[in-house]
């Protein structure tokens, strides 16, 4: 039966794109607009368009047939923090305001009664600081990293990781027939969860994360104990954001119209020279990087992707508000937006995989 109040919503996806984020437009749009009577407005381009006003109103067929659409209909960016909003000059430079007001101004003038964000970290941060700002928020956690706090899960997670055990296997043939050493370079900024679940399922030898320190000579003992035992080809997975024996991180650029203006790349590289160097055994390396966004979800993320999503118009149009929903113990709840913006989820020392891992004689690189 539908509310007897129609309600107005918001929907934006915010961040790095991933698969599952049409699967939760399409939630949240119907569940809004055929249990309850409630308009839904699409934002276009993340909290781009929320700052500079760019939305239009989405129609039950425009989101039908796409749950299983790649990227997000609406479009998405990391660049549009309305409290540090890149501005280009007339002279071509760049310069940081807070526009916040617009983003606010906005809410208001489209009369919106609650507005989901879709994204990772940093989008559970804006939306926290919009609902202190007396914004009605409600986050849905969506990152490959998995490492919002709140949730044992988010959705385009389990995708990422089907991307790159699918890759070690392909490299791992081409690896065995050359008597190659490949690194694999995925995701994983500051948790590696990609690395960790991909490397495991794709049968890596070597994973190296951010969470565990690891040593060059542990790493080069690793390969020629492979190659003494006749195993003449060696897999490496390596986390972008792991870092290095001296404690350093591998950082590509810095892009000054980002909130987190450090962009992380090249490690894989790194890694493949140091083997090469230390071992005399030939290496090459592979880099993921927007393969493990893209595509299809998986039918984990698509079922995820969908609880979520209704899951955040029903709470939107019962009036409840300043949440994320979250995935715990199998059960989706609301938890408050002051926990899902907590310490990052990173992999626990103690976590059984990496045990698990160990015990067939994986190598983190410490030991």
């Amino acid at each position: 039966m539908a509310d007897e109040k129609a309600r107005r919503i918001g929907v934006l996806t915010g961040g790095g794109d991933c698969p599952g984020l049409n699967a939760v437009i399409r939630a949240v749009t119907k569940t809004a607009q055929l249990e309850y009577g409630a308009s839904v407005l699409g934002i276009q381009d993340g909290f781009e368009g929320l700052v500079e006003g760019r939305a239009h109103e989405l129609a039950h067929q425009e989101v039908s047939g796409i749950l299983g659409l790649g990227g997000t209909i609406l479009g998405s960016s990391n660049k549009g923090d309305p409290w540090h909003y890149p501005t280009e000059t007339a002279r071509g430079k760049i310069e940081i305001h807070d526009m916040a007001f617009k983003a606010i101004r906005h809410v208001e003038r489209w009369q919106l009664d609650c507005l989901v964000a879709i994204g990772g970290d940093g989008t559970m941060h804006i939306a926290r600081r919009l609902s202190e700002a007396g914004v009605p928020v409600i986050g849905v956690p969506k990152t490959i990293d998995n490492d919002v706090p709140a949730t044992d899960v988010t959705f385009g997670f389990d995708t990422a990781v089907s991307v790159v055990c699918e890759a070690i296997d392909r490299l791992a043939s081409t690896a065995s027939s050359h008597h190659r050493v490949m690194v694999v370079e995925v995701m994983g900024r500051y948790a590696g969860w990609i690395a960790l679940m991909g490397g495991v399922a794709g049968g890596a030898d070597v994973i190296l994360i951010p969470e565990i320190r690891f040593r060059w000579d542990s790493v080069f003992r690793k390969v020629d104990e492979r190659q003494t035992q006749g195993k003449r080809f060696t897999m490496v997975c390596v986390a972008e954001g792991v870092r290095l024996p001296d404690g350093t991180e591998v950082v590509a650029e810095f892009d000054s119209k980002r909130t987190d203006a450090k962009r992380l790349g090249g490690a894989g590289a790194v890694v493949a020279r140091a083997i090469e160097q230390g071992t005399g055994h030939e290496a090459r390396v592979t880099v993921l990087g927007h393969l493990q966004r893209g595509g299809s979800p998986t039918s984990f993320d698509r079922v995820l992707a969908t609880r979520y999503g209704t899951a955040a118009a029903r709470l939107a149009c019962s009036g409840q508000a300043g949440v994320m929903v979250a995935l715990r113990d199998g059960h989706i709840e609301a938890v408050p937006l002051e926990q899902a913006t907590g310490e990052l989820r990173r992999v626990p020392l103690d976590h059984d995989l990496i045990a698990a891992a160990r015990s067939v004689g994986t190598s983190f690189g410490d030991h």
